[in-house]
């Protein structure tokens, strides 16, 4: 049998390929790109670089800010289930949730009072969202319907699953609510789910209406295949290239980015990253409000790094 090839360099730098990861990171705290941060993008790409976004957005919601740095290589959305065209949201590769499990993930959510987020394969399902609210018909929580909308994001309304006329098309399963009700939530999906599924409890991102002297904490629960992260999404992608993962390098803060700072050549926490990812960074950059990811960049090209 012959040797397995061996991945080649494909830069003068330490790295091949820089996987970066949005909220909290490639963008501001107004969730916006920076002007600095675009430049780093340009000059990553100029140096022989891949970058790959790497978020736990689905494309459309991702897509302004795609387009803001100009990003046409592959993407992967939705927390590493999908891997898509950065140009045009083909979608390239997914990890789909068994129906089964899905309908499990809804009956809890439903069972604790609220509207299940189901996130299909838009361009196989034709829609991004399907909004499953029980036989109670559980209110989408006002986060989310502002979410939606700022996104462009195309939404179905059901009660029950009968009426999921894609049930082959499901990426995630989930849930908006307030933050001190997220746990117990996670709790019972945990002991309801076991090891069938991976799952995330991370704060959502809120818009401006949100503000005020009291402004609500909201969290985002969510559930995919065990199979899919953002790190085993990028190891394929990598691997197809023949990228080592020992020469990929991953910028990230929140939990959904641990996989890819744990397996990366190189992995970068910002400054303002939880604990779980600080912790398993080889490297710490400045946080997203100065630029770290710039920062983190130009560390690489020069070699530092």
């Amino acid at each position: 049998m012959p040797a397995t090839p061996v991945p080649h360099p494909r830069t003068s730098l330490a790295y091949d390929l820089v996987a970066i990861d949005l909220d909290g990171t490639l963008l501001g705290p107004d969730a916006r790109v920076s002007a600095r941060n675009i430049e780093a993008v340009h000059a990553a790409r100029a140096a022989g670089l891949d970058v790959i976004v790497c978020t736990g957005r689905g494309y459309i919601e991702a897509r302004k800010i795609l387009v803001a740095i100009g990003q046409t290589d592959s993407v992967i959305v939705a927390g590493g289930s999908i891997t898509a065209c950065g140009r045009t949201g083909a979608t390239l590769h997914r990890f789909s949730m068994h129906h089964a499990l899905v309908s499990r993930a809804v009956r809890v959510i439903n069972d604790s009072g609220n509207a299940a987020m189901v996130l299909k394969d838009a361009p196989a399902a034709g829609f991004d969202y399907l909004i499953v609210s029980g036989e109670d018909d559980h209110p989408l929580d006002p986060i989310t319907s502002w979410w939606f909308e700022q996104a462009g994001a195309t939404v179905r309304f059901v009660r029950t699953l009968e009426d999921d006329e894609h049930p082959e098309q499901t990426l995630r399963v989930g849930l908006c609510t307030d933050a001190h009700l997220s746990a117990p939530i996670e709790s019972t999906l945990s002991a309801e789910m076991g090891d069938a599924t991976l799952m995330h409890n991370f704060p959502a991102v809120v818009g401006p209406h949100n503000g005020g002297d009291r402004p609500r904490r909201v969290n985002i629960v969510e559930l995919f295949d065990a199979r899919a992260s953002k790190w085993a999404a990028l190891e394929k992608l990598a691997g197809e290239r023949g990228i080592a993962p020992a020469r990929i390098a991953a910028i990230g803060d929140e939990i959904n980015d641990v996989s890819m700072i744990k397996g990366a050549g190189l992995g970068i926490a910002m400054g303002n990253a939880v604990s779980a990812v600080r912790e398993l960074a080889d490297r710490h950059t400045g946080p997203n409000i100065d630029d770290g990811v710039a920062l983190a960049i130009g560390r690489i090209l020069s070699g530092e790094w």
